[in-house]
């Protein structure tokens, strides 16, 4: 036992386990015999670590604020380091729990061709005659716009172009709750990139005039293909489900009294102020 001041000790075996969680190459550097390491690492790690530890003690330095929130943070970031620690590596996930994810997970890894298409909903037939028969005469984005602003009955999409977004053949959109009649989709498909179909599409008791602006071609990736990335997603998944749980016990059985309301009578520097 190494005895510092009054009431600093080092024990054997504390400088055992400390020795013992170090990599054999930083542990080479305290020296080249064992009795030199243990020598070295005591009087260059332990007892400076100690000693510092001795005068924030004398100096009360827990009590303060900062310095207990410190304290708190660095334990914190200790508990997480020892989780994830005990759940291990992304690179240990096994093959078999990657695959499961991965059919469980398909549409990410799988997707079909999509199409980016514009669209002006008109009344009648006649009335999307009207419109296409505006293009042929001028046939520019612009126009477009401005015909799908003025003319097209779905309010969701004549302020943007009468932007649909990319469909697929089902007429599922990427846009949040946007669906189209797949007739809309399959019409898209007669003509090419930039095309605009050449007569009015029936939609239900409408018609649409639509415009073809762009693909983006069917996407496969294989298991093997994506198998790094999915082992990243598992261990987050795994981290975070862990770290949830450990808050929900600790709050359970650490959490004394809680009101949020004492937060309102905190005063935030101005310039922490305006970021709220």
């Amino acid at each position: 036992m190494a005895r510092i001041g009054t009431d600093g000790k080092i024990r054997a075996r504390e400088l055992e386990a400390a020795l013992g969680a170090m990599p054999l190459f930083q542990r080479d550097a305290f020296g080249i015999t064992p009795d030199a390491v243990r020598r070295h690492f005591l009087m260059e790690v332990l007892v400076p670590r100690v000693l510092l530890a001795l005068g924030a003690e004398s100096r009360e330095l827990a009590s303060q604020a900062r310095t207990a929130y410190e304290i708190e943070r660095a334990r914190s970031s200790a508990t997480l380091r020892a989780l994830r620690g005990r759940i291990g590596s992304a690179a240990a996930i096994s093959m078999l729990d990657v695959e499961k994810y991965y059919d469980d997970n398909r549409a990410r890894y799988d997707t079909p061709e999509r199409y980016q298409l514009w669209r002006i909903l008109c009344p009648t037939r006649e009335a999307a005659l009207v419109v296409l028969d505006q293009m042929k005469r001028d046939s520019s984005a612009k126009r477009f716009s401005e015909l799908a602003r003025d003319n097209s009955l779905d309010k969701a999409t004549n302020l943007r172009d009468g932007n649909l977004g990319f469909l697929t053949t089902d007429g599922s959109s990427n846009e949040p709750g946007l669906r189209v009649d797949p007739a809309v989709v399959h019409a898209a498909q007669s003509v090419r990139d930039g095309e605009i179909v050449p007569t009015p599409v029936a939609e239900g008791r409408y018609f649409s005039v639509v415009w073809r602006r762009g693909t983006i071609p069917a996407n496969k990736r294989t298991v093997e293909a994506v198998a790094a990335q999915i082992r990243d997603a598992i261990w987050k998944s795994r981290v975070k489900e862990s770290t949830d749980a450990l808050l929900i016990a600790l709050r359970a059985t650490k959490l004394r009294d809680y009101n949020d309301a004492v937060l309102e009578e905190v005063d935030l520097p101005e310039d922490d102020a305006g970021a709220r």
